[in-house]
């Protein structure tokens, strides 16, 4: 594992408290709280946590990055001292964390912040940490709005539509042939602007959009996802299977033939069973029992319609898996048939084949934990990574054997939609 300190924090104890504040207190908006300087965030709704300042961080990378992470945290938390007057999922000492799809390239990252604020459920509270003593609470007055962004142009990343309908003809072929059942292809666009992009105006635009998908930034990955991988709160445990999409045409009365149209779909519904029973067989091992849903409901967002499934369960509370944090459960999904397929090894081999592109911390797991293992782990969708002016966009569809490679590419430019819309400067 890498050090978990990074360049420049001195190692120490982490010190804290939470305390409850009024509501009132808080912008209506928590993303009006964060700095343009390391802004952390994930909210639904209005509900969630905002954070800013790194009190520690851990990188980790390759095929252990989670176990490894998971250590740190649990050596981080049990050594920590954090005063914590609210006691709820989300108060005391929180992470907030995104992981790289592959096992390699790239790295992992978990972030205490400094400041943490947090809503939900009519409560509010904040959060601070530092090392060897607490920080002071901070001004929770709104701070200067970001600018727009200005110069933005978009170009192909890794391949054009055209290459990318060839790869995905490739894959029907291979899975035709037997070799795998389904596998998700993802493809990139290269966005540039004039200058360095504030990441609170897309966060902004995309939390006001969709609100009721989780709306997030770690460490440069910033987006807006409806798929929450897992959630373990007192545990229970959750976690949202969405695959199968069609695209919303704006009209209320042609969508709603359109959503009919989705539940009945035999390639989308194959295509959601794969989903479900990977995300199903992947919990067992850690829950006394699961609840799977027969049938899917149709989750409607403002660009797309999905299948969707809740799977439940209960966490074990004995035996080797005992204690499993969110973080555990995250490891253990991803990846999930709904972003790698179905078999899940043969998938990946074949997305690091023919995919043609790094994913990196695209379409992996992203959310926040507390010291008690509680918290909530997303699918890092409709989302984008920055880098100064330079900011890459990914999309992913699900193909399987009766998957149209026009149709496919179509989806994926709905998915691309989301955070494209949210780097408009008007």
């Amino acid at each position: 594992m890498t050090s978990p300190h990074a360049p420049g924090l001195p190692a120490g104890r982490l010190v804290g408290r939470t305390v409850e504040v009024p509501p009132a207190s808080l912008p209506t908006d928590l993303l009006d709280l964060l700095p343009a300087a390391e802004p952390l965030a994930w909210l639904r709704r209005g509900e969630g946590v905002v954070g800013w300042g790194v009190a520690a961080r851990c990188v980790t990378h390759g095929p252990d990055r989670f176990a490894d992470a998971a250590d740190w945290w649990r050596e981080t938390a049990a050594a920590a001292e954090v005063a914590d007057e609210v006691r709820e999922p989300g108060t005391g000492l929180v992470c907030l964390g995104s992981f790289g799809f592959a096992d390699e390239p790239g790295d992992s990252v978990l972030v205490v912040p400094e400041v943490l604020v947090g809503s939900r459920g009519g409560r509010a509270w904040v959060t601070v940490v530092g090392r060897e003593a607490a920080p002071d609470l901070p001004d929770l007055a709104p701070t200067t709005p970001p600018d727009a962004p200005r110069g933005v142009t978009f170009a192909d990343g890794a391949m054009s539509g055209a290459a990318w309908e060839v790869v995905v003809a490739d894959a029907v072929a291979r899975i035709g042939a037997g070799e795998l059942e389904k596998v998700v292809l993802a493809r990139d666009l290269v966005v540039t602007t004039d200058a360095p992009l504030d990441v609170r105006w897309p966060l902004r635009r995309l939390a006001s959009d969709y609100e009721m998908c989780w709306t997030f930034h770690v460490d440069g990955l910033f987006g807006a996802t409806p798929e929450l991988l897992v959630r373990r709160e007192r545990g229970l445990v959750t976690s949202r299977v969405l695959a199968g999409t069609i695209r919303r045409t704006g009209d209320d009365a042609r969508d709603a033939g359109l959503a009919g149209q989705l539940a009945r779909s035999s390639k989308d519904l194959e295509e959601h069973e794969y989903a479900v029973r990977s995300v199903a067989d992947s919990l067992a091992p850690y829950c006394s029992s699961t609840n799977v849903p027969e049938v899917p409901f149709v989750l409607h967002l403002p660009n797309v319609m999905h299948l969707a499934t809740d799977v439940t369960g209960v966490v074990h509370d004995h035996h080797d898996a005992a204690g499993a944090s969110v973080l555990d459960l995250a490891a253990a999904l991803h990846p999930s048939a709904a972003v790698g397929g179905t078999p899940t090894k043969v998938a990946v081999e074949l997305i690091e084949e023919i995919e043609g592109m790094d994913r990196g911390r695209y379409a992996a797991p992203v959310g926040w934990m507390d010291a008690h293992g509680d918290g909530e782990f997303g699918i890092a969708l409709r989302s984008a990574h920055v880098d100064g002016d330079r900011v890459r966009l990914f999309a992913g569809c699900g193909i399987v054997a009766s998957s149209d490679p026009a149709s496919e590419l179509a989806e994926a430019q709905a998915k691309f939609l989301p955070v494209r819309d949210s780097l408009s400067g008007d």
